[in-house]
């Protein structure tokens, strides 16, 4: 199988569409039928379903989409040591980053990246902790954004402490006489919780600290749980990155016992990154890790 074919799947894989992926590929949806026929033909065995929903893996063509990702993903690098060796800053960076990060920190990487390394495009992949641990393991994303406690396997830089604050709606603190809450108070609460995928750090602190929370609202977006505290349908525990410049009338006080969860940037092969890979790694590493973390 060439290069090529395995372009077409892991194209095929994205979009779910023959058409989507011969307008991508710049190549007609009978060369791209070909392709994938040549490409079962040669294996032994079917890679897609296709159907009036369109088009998915089967189980075989999913547990080959990570092996199909890392061909291509060398395939790049290798492009990309060659233009390094012949003095060219040039390549693809593909970044996985979960929500505070994408709007806190993300524009400014990007720009003053960019600045810097014109030729390199970038690529972002916005979701959970669970969605960015998925991109990096299978090849879909260089570098994430994720929490060390939510890296479990994943090799990662520990890069910034990030304090968790719990969020209440303006005015309902019941002891005015301190500027934290502790343990006690929450319990007097109902909480607006986010799924575990969504702040791993949050829910451990909870378990940790016998909360047992109940709540009817579960929802993956901050912002949107910060507006439903703060129309009083309960109090969330919130990183305080997420709290920089929200439009929400909300008050956010330190927790008792103090909690954070700690910010770091991963990548499945620390030791054999892509030259561009490598370049983000370090801009990023250089700008936003704290002095607590460098070796």
């Amino acid at each position: 199988m060439t290069l090529l074919t395995y372009q077409v799947f892991k194209t095929i894989a994205d979009v779910g569409s023959f058409h989507k992926a011969a307008d991508i590929l710049g190549l007609t949806p009978s060369a791209i039928s070909h392709a994938i026929s040549s490409m079962e033909n040669e294996l032994g065995f079917s890679v897609l379903t296709r159907s009036k929903a369109g088009v998915n893996l089967t189980n075989y063509g999913e547990q080959l989409l990570p092996y199909v990702n890392a061909v291509l993903n060398c395939d790049e690098s290798l492009k990309q040591e060659i233009a390094e060796l012949n003095g060219l800053k040039q390549g693809k960076v593909k970044i996985g980053v979960f929500s505070s990060v994408c709007t806190s920190w993300l524009p400014e990487i990007l720009h003053s990246f960019k600045k810097e390394y014109t030729e390199i495009e970038i690529e972002v992949f916005q979701g959970t902790y669970d969605d960015v641990a998925y991109w990096l393991k299978n090849g879909v994303v260089d570098l994430g954004f994720l929490s060390v406690s939510s890296a479990k396997d994943i090799p990662i830089e520990p890069l910034y402490r990030d304090e968790l604050l719990c969020v209440l709606p303006n005015g309902v603190k019941e002891d005015k006489s301190t500027s934290y809450i502790d343990i006690e108070e929450m319990k007097h609460h109902q909480f607006v919780t986010q799924r575990d995928s969504t702040d791993a750090d949050i829910q451990n602190f909870l378990k940790e600290n016998s909360l047992q929370v109940q709540s009817n609202y579960h929802v993956v977006d901050d912002l949107s749980t910060i507006a439903l505290v703060e129309k009083g349908f309960g109090i969330c525990l919130m990183p305080k990155l997420v709290m920089t410049d929200i439009p929400y009338k909300v008050d956010s006080y330190s927790i008792k016992p103090h909690a954070s969860r700690i910010i770091g940037l991963a990548t499945m092969n620390p030791n054999f990154m892509a030259p561009a890979v490598r370049m983000m790694f370090n801009h990023i590493v250089d700008k936003y890790q704290e002095d607590e973390f460098k070796k």
